[in-house]
C-alpha cells in the first residue's frame, strides 16, 4: 500500500510540412512521449511493471480495422520498443474519457499494492496515415504498419455498449460532429437564443481557448482568432453540421503523444525523484450517461456535473479554488454544458482549457485529455499551491472522468461512483418508438453538410410524448430550410416510418406528395415478391433480386402490407410463405436489419411483431438460418425439405435473435434443447427440428410448396371463425396466460354455438354435404 503521486510526464508532436517531420507511425510517437516522460523523472523503462495506452482512433469501432494495419497489441509494442518488461499491459476501451480513468485506475493499483511504477500513454498519428495512404494511392504501394507481438494481455475493447443505438445508425446520427450538434441545438432551445446568439455564444467560449493554444508549442493552430472568426462561415470556414463551421470542430488529424508516469511516494523518495515533482490526484469521479435517445435532458451532462462535484468534494475544495483547468472541448456544447451548471463563464480569467483545446491544440482520438493532464500537472508544479482539473468527455457525451491535481499531500482515496450512478439511473427513461406516424414537435435537430448533400436528421416527439429519430427526405428542402431558420426550435412537423428510414415533413400533406400512404390490400405488382391468391389461399413467394440482401427493409416492408391485406381479407382464410431455396440463409436476411435498417411495425417480413388470425405456412426450400428462422418461428406451420437445415445461428457472430426467435424457441422446445440451440447457434436438421415439434412435416427435396399448399387447402375449407379463435387461444397459451386462455376459450366457445358456420358444420355433419363457410 503506499500514496500515488505522479512523478513523470511526456509529450510530443510533429506536423506535416514543418522542417524535421518524420512521419513517425502511432507507437513510434507513444514511444517518443513515454520516453520524456521517464526522463522526466529519471526512472528506466525496466522498472515499469504495467503499460497502458488509450486505444487507437482507427481501431475504436469493431468491423473497420486500421487502413494500414498496426500492432497486434499496441501497449506490449510500446513496452518492446522501450526495453520494458511489464507484468501488465492493458488497451484502454473507446472515448475521450480514458485517458483520465486509466490515471484514476492506475494510481488506485498503486495505493494497494497491485503496482509500483505505472505508465499511461496517449497516442495517435492520423496525420502520417492520412500522408501514408495518400502517397501509396500515388504510387501504388500502400504501406503495411502491422506490427505481430505475439503476446495477449488486456485488450478491453471498443466499449461501446450504450454509446450507438441501431436507430441512430438507421437515420445517420453517428458521426461526432452530428450528434454534437443535436445537443448544441438541445442547449439553444432550453435558453431561447437566436441563431446568432448562439454563434456568439460559441464563439465567446472558443476564442479565448485559441490564445492559450497560440502559446502552446504542441498545438495544431497557433493563431489567435475572434468569436466572430470563429464562427462566421466562408470558404474556409465551412459548415460541418448546423451550427458548426469547421473552426469549432475538434481536429483529429494529427500526430500527438502524451505520458503519465505514476508511483507511490515509498517508491518515489527511493528512486530520488524530486519532491517538487510529486503531483497528487486528489479526487477523481467516472460516471456515464444512458443511451442518448434516452435521456431526460439533451441539452445537459448530468455524469460530468456529478462528476466534478464528485471529484471537488473527495478534493476538500470548491471550484473557486481551482487555478486551472482543462474541460473536454471537441465542440462548444462538451464545455457549455458542464460550465452552465458550475457557473463557470467564457470570460473566467483562470481560462477553461490548458492545452488550447480539441479544435486549436489537436484532438488526438481517444488521447486528448492524456495533453490535459500532462499540462495540468505542469501547472501544479509551476504553482505548488495551486489546483488543476481535468474533465475527459468520451463518446457522445456519454462518460466523462474528472481528476482534481495538487501539489497538496492527500491520502488516496476511494470514490462512491457506484451510489452516484445509481442516483443518476433511477430516473425514467423517455420512451422512445422505432415507428412514428402523425404529429410531431422537434426536440432538436442539425443539418449535416458533410459527407453528401445537406440531410436534416430530427430528434422529435409524438404526440403522445415518445421521442422519435428521424430524416428528412433528400428531395425535399422544406424541412432544412426550416430548421436553418429561426423557428426549428419546437416547430411542428409530421413523421412517418418508412423502408428507408423514419422521415419527417412539414405537413401531413406534404408528406403524401413525398410518401403516399399505401392503401390496405393486394398490389398488382411487387419489386420482391410473387403474389397470387386462389380458392381462400394466398400464396407469397419471395423472389429476391440480384442484390444478394433479398431481405431489404423494402422486402420486409413489402411482406407487411401483404400480411395487412391477407387480414383484412375474408375471402383469404390460408397463406402459403416460400421463396427460392437461397432464400431463408442468415446472409440474405441479415446485414440491412442488422446495420439499423428500419422494419415494419409487425417486424420482420411483416410477422414477428404481430399475432395474426389465420394460419401462415413456412414452405422451407433451403436453410433457414439466424434472422430467417426467426420469419419462420414466426409462422403457425411448418414444412420443410428433407435437405433442410433450422438454426438460431445469430450467438455464432456475436448477436442475439433479437427479433422474437428466443422466446418462440423456448416456448416451443423444452429449455434444455432451446438453451443448446440458441447458446451453441448448431442448427437442427429438417428432421430433428420435426422430432421437437418446430417443423410440421418433412418432405422429399422439391415437395415443400406442394405440400404446404394441401395444408393450405386444408385450413382454407375449415371454420374460419373456429380457426381464428383457436389461434387466439393457442398465443395466450404459449404466452404464459392460462387464466386469461380458459376464460376466452370459454367466451369464444359460446359465440362460436351461434354463428352460421356453426350451423352449416353441423348440417354437414348430419347430411353429408359440402359446408359454406362465411365467416359469420
Amino acid at each position: 500500500m503506499g500514496t500515488p503521486v505522479l512523478v513523470g510526464i511526456g509529450q510530443h508532436s510533429e506536423w506535416f510540412g514543418d522542417d524535421g517531420y518524420e512521419g513517425l507511425v502511432p507507437v513510434a510517437m507513444a514511444e517518443r512521449a513515454a520516453r520524456a516522460a521517464l526522463a522526466d523523472a529519471g526512472v528506466s523503462a525496466d522498472l515499469v511493471d504495467v503499460v497502458a495506452c488509450t486505444r487507437q482512433f482507427d481501431e475504436s469501432v469493431p468491423g473497420f480495422p486500421p487502413a494500414l494495419g498496426g500492432p497486434d497489441n499496441f501497449p506490449r509494442a510500446l513496452a518492446n520498443r522501450l526495453d520494458a518488461k511489464p507484468e501488465r499491459c492493458i488497451y484502454a476501451v473507446t472515448g475521450g474519457q480514458s485517458p483520465q480513468e486509466l490515471v484514476t485506475e492506475l494510481a488506485g493499483a498503486i495505493a494497494a499494492g497491485t503496482s509500483k511504477i505505472a505508465l499511461a500513454v496517449a497516442a495517435e498519428a492520423i496525420s502520417t496515415v492520412l500522408h501514408l495512404t495518400k502517397q501509396g494511392q500515388q504510387t501504388g504501394g500502400v504501406p503495411d504498419l502491422t506490427e505481430t507481438t505475439g503476446v495477449t494481455d488486456e485488450d478491453r475493447g471498443p466499449g461501446l455498449a450504450g454509446i450507438l443505438a441501431s436507430t441512430q445508425v438507421a437515420h445517420q446520427l453517428t458521426d461526432a460532429p452530428t450528434q454534437y450538434a443535436i445537443f448544441e441545438n438541445a442547449r439553444r432551445t432550453r435558453l431561447g437564443q437566436t441563431r446568432a446568439e448562439q454563434a456568439a455564444e460559441m464563439g465567446r467560449w472558443f476564442a479565448p481557448f485559441t490564445e492559450v493554444a497560440a502559446a502552446n508549442p504542441h498545438s495544431a493552430v497557433r493563431t489567435v482568432f475572434t468569436a466572430e472568426e470563429l464562427t462566421t462561415v466562408t470558404d474556409s470556414n465551412r459548415m460541418i453540421a448546423d451550427p458548426y463551421p469547421k473552426s469549432v470542430v475538434a481536429r483529429e488529424k494529427v500526430n500527438q503523444s502524451a505520458a503519465v508516469l505514476i508511483t507511490s511516494e515509498e517508491v518515489a523518495t527511493e528512486l530520488g525523484i524530486p519532491r517538487e515533482q510529486w503531483v497528487y490526484l486528489n479526487g477523481h469521479s467516472d460516471l456515464h450517461d444512458r443511451e442518448l435517445t434516452h435521456r431526460q435532458d439533451l441539452s445537459r451532462s448530468l455524469p460530468a456535473i456529478a462528476a466534478v462535484n464528485a471529484s471537488l468534494k473527495m478534493a476538500g475544495i470548491s471550484l473557486d479554488d481551482v487555478t486551472a483547468f482543462d474541460l473536454y472541448s471537441c465542440f462548444p456544447i462538451a464545455v457549455s454544458t458542464v460550465a452552465d451548471d458550475l457557473g463557470l463563464t467564457p470570460e473566467d480569467p483562470r481560462r477553461l482549457t490548458a492545452t488550447g483545446g480539441l479544435p486549436f491544440f489537436g484532438g488526438p482520438g481517444n488521447g486528448y485529455s492524456m495533453h490535459g493532464i500532462v499540462e495540468i500537472v505542469d501547472h501544479c508544479r509551476k504553482n505548488p499551491a495551486g489546483w488543476g482539473l481535468v474533465g475527459a468527455n468520451g463518446g457522445m457525451l456519454s462518460k466523462y472522468s474528472v481528476g482534481v491535481y495538487s501539489t497538496a499531500r492527500a491520502e488516496w482515496k476511494v470514490g462512491n461512483d457506484d451510489l452516484l450512478q445509481a442516483e443518476l439511473d433511477a430516473p425514467p427513461s423517455v420512451p422512445v418508438t422505432l415507428h412514428p406516424d402523425g404529429p410531431a414537435t422537434v426536440e432538436t435537430w442539425t443539418v449535416r453538410f458533410e459527407g453528401g448533400p445537406p440531410r436534416a436528421v430530427v430528434i422529435g416527439r409524438t404526440a403522445s410524448g415518445e421521442r422519435f429519430v428521424a430524416q428528412d427526405f433528400a428531395e425535399d428542402d422544406e424541412v432544412r430550410e426550416l430548421l436553418l431558420g429561426e423557428h426549428g426550435p419546437g416547430a411542428l412537423l409530421h413523421v412517418r416510418a418508412l423502408p428507408e428510414g423514419n422521415r419527417v415533413a412539414v405537413s401531413e400533406s406534404r408528406m403524401n406528395e413525398l410518401a403516399p400512404p399505401r392503401p390496405v390490400g393486394l398490389q398488382d405488382e411487387y419489386l420482391f415478391l410473387e403474389v397470387s391468391a386462389a380458392d381462400g389461399v394466398l400464396e407469397i413467394a419471395i423472389t429476391g433480386t440480384d442484390d444478394a440482401h433479398a431481405l431489404s427493409p423494402f422486402a420486409h416492408f413489402e411482406l407487411a402490407g401483404v400480411f395487412d391485406a391477407f387480414e383484412a381479407d375474408p375471402g383469404l382464410r390460408a397463406a402459403v410463405l416460400t421463396g427460392p431455396a437461397g432464400l431463408w440463409s442468415d446472409q440474405v436476411a441479415l446485414p440491412a436489419f442488422s446495420l439499423g435498417k428500419v422494419v415494419p411495425p409487425t417486424g420482420l417480413a411483416g410477422l414477428t411483431s404481430r399475432t395474426l388470425t389465420k394460419p401462415v405456412i413456412a414452405a422451407l426450400t433451403g436453410d433457414a438460418l439466424g434472422t430467417s428462422f426467426e420469419v419462420v418461428l414466426a409462422c403457425h406451420l411448418v414444412v420443410a425439405e428433407e435437405q433442410v437445415n433450422l438454426g438460431l445461428t445469430q450467438v455464432t457472430s456475436s448477436r442475439i435473435a433479437a427479433a422474437g426467435g428466443l422466446g418462440r424457441l423456448s416456448a416451443r422446445v423444452p429449455a434444455a434443447v432451446a438453451n443448446k440451440l440458441a447458446l451453441t447457434g448448431r442448427p437442427l436438421s429438417a428432421t430433428d427440428a420435426e422430432r421437437w415439434g418446430l417443423v410440421n412435416e418433412v418432405v422429399p427435396t422439391g415437395g415443400a410448396l406442394a405440400a404446404a399448399r394441401a395444408l393450405a387447402a386444408e385450413l382454407a375449407a375449415a371454420p374460419p371463425l373456429a380457426v381464428e379463435q383457436t389461434l387466439a387461444v393457442l398465443a395466450l397459451e404459449r404466452a404464459g396466460e392460462a387464466e386469461a386462455a380458459a376464460e376466452y376459450a370459454d367466451d369464444a366457445q359460446d359465440s362460436l354455438y351461434v354463428t352460421a358456420d356453426a350451423a352449416e358444420a353441423f348440417a354437414a355433419d348430419t347430411t353429408g354435404k359440402t359446408p359454406t363457410y362465411r365467416r359469420n
